[in-house]
């Protein structure tokens, strides 16, 4: 077939998959520029329509006229739960286990060091994915530091043969930020279990891209971040999964006022409150967070299976526009074939990936690239469609010429 041919014939299959997606219509959801193709959701999810006049009305109305008193009558202080209540659906909790704010590395070290301080006594490992993202590899290191644990790096593939009688807690994520790797968050949650440990698990990749299941699986406590698959916006607060059977015994390393049991009661002593809010540290970043609870409002009438059927046929389409329209070894792909080990991005090898990527931009394809060779494309099942796909893979084969 000639490359006029295989264009056309994957364009007319992509308009015919467009037709019939039943997630289509969420696209309207988004504010997304004329004539590019956005597939760097894996990084910056695209802004929601709603949310600049949800902010405007945050900044004009909530804290221009009602000022202080929005802390009720705007229900500023309940923020931080009612969002994670928004959040628990897409990653499989049921209500009162996520409280949302800070950064994830801030949720992180609290995580790490609440389940290191529920461990068994005598136990002296801190095992951590070895391929993790840097910070979470920092803050690792910071926590086993603090609680007298030892660091151990494991690769995800072979983590349970880690697991032993001195493992203390284990930190793992659930989708590799490089490749795309999906990790087998109920089987190695079961493996870290079995062996008495308790497990945190980095939702950052996986949650609004693909069922989590973290009651269903027994996960003991999970962090993630709220701007890339959930579209809050840049620096938008992450959140804190406290299963519900560990919150009695949750020592927050980080007490603060708003996760006081009275925290208008101005006391010297500590006492925590109840329930997620003792994840809590101090004044939640209220203009951040309620621009967050407008974004989450695109999920209405959303089935995160429907997603994730719709992420996997559109990185499955991509992989083969690729294979068609890219000159043969100019790309190796990184991201697992099998549905089971995918999460919702394709990353490809080449080189010269910094300014392959930089061609792509100025060409209207915007993804991402990860040193020192990997591009990534990141499919946001809300609003990517096979269209876009194709285009994206065409376009990257006339880069390579």
């Amino acid at each position: 077939m000639s490359d006029t041919n295989a264009e056309t014939d994957l364009a007319e299959r992509a308009a015919r998959l467009d037709a019939l997606d039943g997630l289509a219509k969420l696209r309207e959801r988004f504010t997304l520029p004329d004539g590019v193709v956005y597939l760097d959701g894996n990084s910056l999810g695209a802004l929601p329509a709603a949310v600049p006049d949800a902010l405007t009305d945050v900044v004009r109305r909530q804290w221009g006229e009602l000022l202080i008193r929005s802390w009720d009558e705007s229900g500023w202080w309940t923020a931080p739960e009612r969002i994670g209540d928004l959040i628990a659906p897409l990653v499989g909790a049921a209500p009162g286990q996520v409280t949302v704010g800070d950064s994830t590395s801030v949720n992180l070290f609290k995580a790490l060091v609440g389940a290191a301080r529920m461990a068994a006594p005598g136990r002296t490992k801190l095992l951590v994915d070895a391929t993790t993202f840097p910070t979470d590899g920092y803050i690792a290191g910071s926590a086993a530091r603090l609680t007298g644990l030892d660091l151990v790096p494991v690769d995800p593939a072979d983590a349970p043969g880690a697991f032993d009688g001195d493992t203390a807690v284990v930190l793992l994520n659930h989708v590799d930020y490089r490749s795309g790797r999906l990790h087998d968050l109920p089987g190695l949650t079961a493996a870290a279990h079995a062996a008495g440990a308790l497990i945190v698990w980095d939702l950052c990749h996986s949650a609004g891209a693909l069922p989590v299941g973290l009651d269903a699986h027994g996960v003991d406590l999970a962090v993630g971040c709220t701007y890339k698959y959930l579209n809050g916006g840049p620096g938008s607060p992450a959140y804190v999964y406290v299963a519900a059977r560990h919150q009695g015994a949750f020592d927050s390393p980080l007490p603060g006022w708003n996760s006081h049991r009275e925290p208008f009661a101005m006391t010297p002593g500590y006492e925590p409150a109840e329930g997620a809010a003792r994840a809590r540290v101090g004044t939640p970043d209220i203009l951040s967070m309620l621009a967050l609870e407008s974004a989450l409002g695109v999920w209405e009438g959303v089935a995160v299976e429907d997603v994730r059927a719709k992420s996997l046929a559109l990185t499955d389409f991509f992989l083969e526009c690729v294979a068609r329209y890219v000159p043969e070894g100019k790309v190796e792909v990184v991201t697992p074939a099998g549905h089971a080990e995918r999460g919702s991005q394709v990353s490809l090898r080449t080189e010269g990936a910094r300014e392959v990527m930089a061609e792509l931009i100025s060409r209207g394809v915007v993804g991402d690239f990860r040193a020192p060779d990997v591009l990534r494309f990141g499919f946001t099942p809300l609003y990517v469609g096979f269209a876009d796909a194709e285009r994206a893979a065409r376009t990257l084969g006339h880069v390579f010429g």
